[in-house]
């Protein structure tokens, strides 16, 4: 087993290091972020592991804060006939008194990098290439470790990659790497190491394991989240409520109705934040703007139909019950009550049980209120919407994620997905619904369909 790989992340001060430790280690809690100066005051580690196995060691040290004057008092402590190259000349800096006073946060800076295999070098890409940043470089590669720049806020609108890349030439630093620590590429992580192993070939094999890794954990997480989706939207689809027909009984079913979708929604937000490590309020959602409820006899949908001829079995009874079905599917609580109940006999105690409470409810006058389709459509909207801007948000960013509302037919113009359209004739199915049943192996079987569906339409 070899010993992990240990990287020095350095650089001037407000540059974004706690930043990028907190985004490669995916915790939110990582160090302090802030936009006062010298936020971090010693050397504080971290390490990335993959299948029990460390295998890089990341370490958040102080910012830089004079560079100049510590190159001007380096290039003065060769003694006369010296030639000191670069290591021994930073190693005897470190014995000095300056190292333990003046310089101290420089000390502690240079300490970790002779420590470490290589360090990483975070330049905010908006500043412009000043003289301070040319002499930390000097100082840096006096400690004889490869360094890798990391181009941060590469991708604002006053970013100066070009100014950068060519002052980095310059010094002879051609491995560069863009990576946003608020908002890194979904490949940045990879071309990261990707650069470390062409400076550093005995850890290339290392690294490629840690690349390995992150990808598998990538994808595991965003099948999660889908699975996730799917199995709010199913929630909602499959969910009724039945209410008297009267209009106030009806205006507080219809309250009751949206109060449980948006903490459902909520729910959902919750869990696809904690999958992704963040915490619960790192996201802001506005109101769902749901519609007036979804008045309809889905109860006889041609999946129910099929659903009660299955059931009862062959011949009059079935013929009768599903009869029973059309007539009200086209002409709404227009079937006389002894027919109703022949037929609810006719078919056998299973469908009784099954479909009795329902039918025997609306022949006395109630309805069943379901969710809009448009508002399913906006509920897939908004929370792959949410699943995405997980994916490219870095566990450095401290402003709150927020979601505008759309409209439901970004998603989705027509049918909804089979799964959903099912789960309309399954009140079971739905955990907003009594006597749910969330365990059944058919509705995880129509969650996985529907979580394989939300995929394909996001390629």
């Amino acid at each position: 087993m070899t010993d992990a790989l240990k990287l020095a992340v350095v650089g001037h001060t407000n540059v974004g290091k706690t930043s990028l430790l907190r985004t490669l280690t995916r915790d939110v809690t990582f160090g302090e972020v802030s936009h006062r100066p010298s936020t971090t005051r010693h050397v504080e580690g971290a390490r990335l592991s993959a299948d029990g196995q460390a295998l890089l060691e990341l370490y958040d040290t102080p910012g830089l804060e004079d560079a100049i004057a510590l190159l001007d008092y380096l290039e003065r402590l060769d003694r006369p006939g010296e030639r000191l190259d670069g290591p021994a000349r930073i190693k005897r800096f470190l014995d000095s008194n300056e190292a333990r006073q003046r310089f101290e946060q420089e000390a502690k800076v240079l300490r970790q990098l002779l420590a470490s295999d290589a360090g990483l070098y975070l330049i905010d890409a908006r500043e412009p290439v000043l003289a301070k940043y040319r002499d930390e470089l000097a100082v840096l590669a006096a400690c004889g470790k490869p360094i890798v720049p990391v181009l941060n806020f590469a991708s604002a609108g006053q970013a100066q990659d070009e100014a950068w890349r060519d002052a980095l030439a310059r010094l002879g630093l051609h491995a560069l790497v863009r990576f946003d620590t608020v908002a890194p590429p979904l490949d940045g992580e990879k071309r990261l190491y990707e650069s470390l192993g062409l400076l550093l070939e005995k850890s290339r094999d290392a690294l490629q394991r840690l690349i390995d890794d992150h990808t598998v954990q990538a994808l595991a997480r965003l099948d999660s989240g889908r699975q996730l989706i799917a199995e709010l939207l199913l929630d909602c689809a499959a969910c009724r409520h039945l209410v008297i027909a009267k209009p106030e009984a009806e205006r507080e079913a219809i309250a009751a109705l949206h109060q449980s979708v948006r903490k459902r929604e909520q729910r959902c937000v919750e869990s696809l934040l904690q999958l992704y490590a963040f915490r619960p309020d790192d996201a802001e959602t506005g109101k769902l703007p749901l519609f007036d409820g979804r008045w309809g006899d889905d109860l006889f949908n041609p999946e129910t139909l099929k659903q009660l001829g299955i059931q009862i079995g062959s011949g009059v009874a079935a013929g009768a019950a599903a009869g029973a079905g059309i007539d009200l599917l086209v002409g709404g609580i227009s079937l006389g009550a002894a027919a109703a109940i022949g037929a609810l006999t006719g078919g056998g105690a299973q469908t009784a049980r099954k479909y009795g409470k329902r039918l025997l409810g609306k022949l006395k006058g109630q309805h069943e209120l379901s969710i809009d389709d448009n508002i399913l459509r906006l509920l897939a909207v908004r929370q792959l919407q949410l699943l995405q801007a997980l994916q490219q948000r870095g566990h450095a960013a401290v402003n709150k994620l927020k979601l505008e509302d759309q409209e439901a037919g970004n998603w989705q113009e027509g049918e909804l997905p089979d799964a959903l359209r099912k789960a309309r004739a399954y009140p079971e199915w739905s955990s907003l619904n009594p006597d749910s049943s969330a365990n059944s192996p058919e509705r995880q079987a129509q969650i996985s369909q529907l979580a394989n569906q939300l995929a394909n339409r996001s390629k």
